[in-house]
């Protein structure tokens, strides 16, 4: 589908009207980036690193079962998750993702992701996806397994990889590795961008799916304010070419690190780029699907001793115009003219974990097996499957997906294409948070899919626009 010569205007406009840093309004857009970092070490109990338990070593995989027995963690299989969040008929009428391309963009990736997606793809009788790319375009860096951060982007990159293959089996998958860390502040991002504007040159997919971040206010000073502009002039390429952009909403509820990595901040914060009206933020739930199959029982904010989902108001970015046409004037009033995230939400907990396989070796402490893993990491790989599956059924890509999502989540079909949560909060480390309540909010956003309805509802209406909108309040 081709753009109106209204909607590009509309969004370039946007795009200079939403974007203000309080105290400081960027001006420069930046084409490329040179900053450059070696690679952080980071020490063993690196917060970067997701919150992972070993499940059961070797390549059987476990069951549900025995990982309450053993562990007393949920470490939900593809299939469950499939139907607690109704993709199963999506994947059982031939909406696989066929035809469809995931782009994961991730530090160093792992030394044995081939192998471990041919294992985990054995374990739960998964079809091997049609095509699987490991792109290094910046160049590599051997893998160190006594490399804390290196293995725990290897971590990172299994997940990734295994888990929106899980959810769109027959898409393909690009897998791009930088060779920096990304860790807080301007560390690792320039690198990650260029990936992106590499994806998009190249033409190599339509989803793009970002589990990594760092805290906005990391970002407050002349190279961060740099950082922000060229993030956004991407996003709205990617816009503009219907490419469908996501990013996980952090993994410490209301507040996020600081640049030393160990200290938190003690008010709220947000991270970006999940803060970014153009990208669809993904927040955490804890889901309960405790039969053998997965039906859906019930779901609360994830707010567990691993972490709690990241949710909040944005200190960067101005309220998108989707959020002051479809939220109620009481969420209005709190953000105050600030972009409020999470736009969606899914399945984060450790206690209500997914079950990952991990086979790089010689990392003391990890051996091969499957481990339960939790996070907002979970939810931006897998909403890239069920988008991967809607696109195959849309027969186009969907694109950006916030203007529809929030029509979506302002009408009477609400009610059938959203889990919407309603219990629990996202405070953290003594820092208020948001509590979940009906309707769209600051600890959940609209909710979790229910796919199968979500994704029919999602194509009618973006069927009947470009799905773009006027993103700003302000024009």
């Amino acid at each position: 589908m081709s753009l109106s010569t209204r909607s590009k205007v509309s969004l370039l406009f946007s795009l200079v009207s939403m974007f203000a840093i309080i105290g400081v309004l960027v001006l420069t857009t930046v084409a490329h980036l040179s900053v450059t970092h070696a690679a952080g070490v980071a020490s063993p109990t690196s917060p970067k690193r997701m919150p992972i338990e070993l499940a059961q070593p070797g390549t059987t995989v476990p069951t549900d079962a025995h990982c309450l027995a053993t562990r007393g963690l949920h470490c939900y299989s593809p299939q469950q998750i499939r139907t607690a969040y109704d993709v199963t008929p999506l994947i059982r009428a031939g909406d696989t993702g066929a035809g469809q391309t995931i782009i994961i963009i991730d530090s160093f990736g792992s030394p044995t992701i081939q192998s471990d997606l041919k294992t985990f793809d054995a374990g739960y009788r998964l079809p091997p996806p049609p095509s699987f790319q490991v792109l290094s375009p910046l160049g590599t860096v051997p893998f160190d397994p006594t490399n804390s951060d290196m293995v725990g982007w290897a971590e990172e990159t299994s997940l990734d990889v295994e888990w929106s293959h899980a959810l769109a089996p027959d898409a393909n998958i690009v897998l791009l590795t930088s060779p920096v860390d990304e860790t807080e502040g301007v560390q690792g991002m320039p690198q990650f961008l260029q990936l992106e504007q590499y994806a998009l040159d190249h033409h190599l997919g339509n989803i793009i799916s970002q589990s990594w971040g760092a805290t906005e206010n990391t970002l407050f000073t002349p190279a961060g304010e740099a950082v922000f502009a060229s993030f956004e002039a991407f996003y709205l390429r990617a816009a503009l070419q219907h490419v469908t952009v996501l990013a996980s909403a952090g993994d410490t509820g209301s507040t996020n690190y600081e640049l030393n990595l160990s200290t938190l901040y003690s008010s709220p914060v947000v991270g970006f780029p999940a803060s970014s009206p153009l990208v669809t933020a993904v927040g955490g739930t804890s889901l309960t699907a405790s039969d053998p199959d997965g039906n859906y029982e019930s779901e609360t904010v994830w707010n567990d001793p691993y972490g709690a989902g990241g949710g909040g108001i944005s200190q960067v970015f101005r309220e998108p115009n989707y959020q002051e046409a479809h939220l109620p004037s009481s969420v209005k009033k709190e953000l105050n003219h600030h972009r409020g995230m999470p736009d969606i939400s899914y399945n984060a907990g450790v206690v209500t974990g997914i079950s990952v396989y991990l086979g790089f070796p010689g990392v003391p402490g990890l051996p091969a097996g499957y481990y339960i893993f939790g996070g907002t990491s979970e939810g931006s790989p897998q909403w890239a499957g069920i988008i991967a599956d809607a696109n195959q059924l849309a027969g186009h890509p969907l694109g950006f997906l916030n203007e529809a999502l929030y029509r979506l989540g302002d009408s009477s079909d609400a009610s059938t294409s959203f889990h919407d949560i309603t219990f629990g909060d996202n405070s953290f480390n003594d820092v208020p948070g948001y509590s979940a309540t009906p309707g769209w909010d600051l600890a959940s956003g609209w909710g979790t899919p229910q796919a199968e309805t979500l994704v029919t509802n999602l194509i009618k209406l973006m069927d009947r626009d470009d799905g773009l909108g006027q993103l700003s309040s302000d024009q």
